[in-house]
């Protein structure tokens, strides 16, 4: 989305089209599973999980880590990810409020 065009929308809505991008791409979904289900995990492990070559890892968790789903500290020369749980569960609460104002009357 262009800078220039950011601000005719709402801050509800740009954060529910950052998170949506995250879950429209197969790899980056199953990079958070891999991640949630572990304590913390390295680029290296995700590339061996996965099966993604690394700098293909590292743009798909730029993009994860845009949307601030992810936190991260530095383990040796490596970083170190985890889930920013906090960050989800204000996306859940977003998410439910948007749909919980929608018109049910459809059919």
């Amino acid at each position: 989305m262009g800078a220039s065009k950011i601000n005719i929308h709402s801050q509800k809505a740009i954060d529910i089209a950052q998170v949506a991008k995250v879950f429209a791409h197969p790899a980056r979904v199953a990079i958070l599973e891999y991640i949630s289900n572990h304590k913390d995990c390295i680029c290296g492990d995700l590339v061996d999980e996965i099966g993604l070559s690394q700098p293909t890892i590292s743009q798909h968790l730029q993009v994860i880590n845009k949307a601030g789903l992810l936190k991260g500290n530095f383990k040796g020369k490596s970083l170190c990810y985890c889930i920013n749980t906090k960050r989800l569960l204000q996306f859940q609460t977003i998410f439910n409020s948007f749909f919980s104002q929608t018109n049910n009357n459809c059919c």
